[in-house]
């Protein structure tokens, strides 16, 4: 007779030498499930040069779930063994888990990629009502969208007790003292994040005399597009390439946030409006700063996360209504200025409480598929209610 598994989950993870935000976002909530529940999480990680077939057979099978944050890591890299994972899972009759933090904002062809794992998933994790409703307007795999439940994203990175100081850092304060507009972007930049509208915006901002610096906290996303190419050539285009910073990769969270103190003001025009699922955008609000967003294109998409709604209903995440034109944008960026700059105590510890309790609800059900896990309305509730 087979004994119990080991485990209640098992993470697919890249190690740590191959962290990005994919790769934070499944260390962190391992950690915090782990803390839920101790002793019940593995972790099995899949490089080019590590997860062999014995490795991940005896893997699975230590687990009674396989939570998968795909893709692991850099999506051109390895894609073939946490697949295999996946397949493994279903073979031994083990609940898979898919978490899927977007679909129409990814290239096509890294959407062919996931096609796998969204038929091998028994219950598909999203963040966002908009990305379920892109998933299920998809052809061919929209029926997927039925394994689908909500559940509250937390920030990647929490703002540190103290700040770094860097050459780039100091660059800003020079620019701020001779009264500069300093505006921050913060995350990988990529297409579904529209970088180069807020370059039109930083023209407006010039147009009108107010000397704007735009500071992209982040690196361009390696991959089949011309972005980097393509944003260089608008800015050049628009008269603004000296006006633009791009940071590459920052190496530390307290780098990040001393970065963060030299920033007026963060903006994101999407043209998907504002989701539930921009983290990057909660690790902005923890500057105090004001942070500038198209607003949401269905009026669900904060009602499964009342902490990302606090958010926004008190001030520190400002909605600029979708359609509007650049010099709306400018203006409001202009206005928010004249706010006081306020740090309000931010409960970085209770957010990923929050996701952990739904994830452990979720995993410690012990009925495959995602039928009886969500409330009503396809969201996780948490341990509890």
């Amino acid at each position: 007779m087979a004994s119990e598994p080991a485990y209640q989950v098992l993470f697919l993870g890249a190690g740590p030498q191959m962290q990005c935000g994919v790769g934070q976002f499944t260390h962190l909530l391992g950690e915090a499930i782990e803390d839920l529940d101790p002793g019940q999480c593995a972790t099995l990680t899949l490089t080019r040069s590590e997860g062999t077939i014995a490795e991940i057979w005896r893997a699975v099978g230590s687990a009674s779930s396989v939570v998968c944050n795909f893709p692991i890591v850099a999506w051109k890299r390895v894609m073939v063994r946490p697949l295999l994972a996946l397949a493994i899972a279903r073979l031994r009759g083990r609940r898979v888990i898919l978490i899927q933090h977007e679909w129409a904002g990814l290239h096509r062809l890294r959407r062919i990629t996931y096609l796998p794992a969204l038929w091998l998933a028994d219950t598909i994790v999203m963040f966002s009502p908009l990305v379920r409703r892109e998933l299920a307007a998809a052809p061919l795999i929209g029926w997927t969208a039925r394994k689908c439940i909500l559940a509250p994203l937390p920030p990647n990175i929490e703002a540190p007790a103290g700040i770094a100081d860097s050459k780039l850092r100091q660059r800003l304060a020079a620019a701020r003292e001779q009264g500069r507009l300093v505006i921050g972007h913060f995350g990988s930049i990529y297409p579904g994040k529209q970088p180069n509208a807020l370059l039109d915006i930083c023209a407006t901002l010039k147009a009108r005399g107010q000397q704007p610096l735009l500071v992209y906290i982040g690196s361009f996303i390696r991959g089949v597009d011309k972005v980097e190419r393509e944003f260089r050539a608008h800015a050049a285009e628009l008269g603004i390439s000296d006006d633009v910073i791009v940071s590459g990769y920052v190496a530390s969270d307290h780098e990040v946030f001393g970065l963060f103190s030299q920033v007026d003001v963060f903006c994101y025009p999407l043209e998907e409006g504002i989701t539930a699922r921009r983290s990057s955008i909660l690790a902005c609000v923890q500057s105090g700063r004001p942070v500038i967003v198209t607003g949401p294109a269905g009026t669900d998409e904060f009602d499964h996360h009342p902490r990302f709604k606090e958010e926004i209903d008190r001030g520190a995440i400002v909605l600029v209504a979708r359609g509007s034109d650049d010099e709306a944008y400018a203006e409001r960026i202009v206005s928010a200025l004249k706010w006081p700059s306020v740090q309000m105590p931010f409960d970085f510890d209770g957010w990923w409480q929050e996701v952990a309790q739904a994830m452990h609800a979720l995993i410690s059900n012990p009925t495959p598929g995602p039928g009886s896990a969500p409330d009503s309305a396809g969201r996780i509730p948490p341990t509890g209610t």
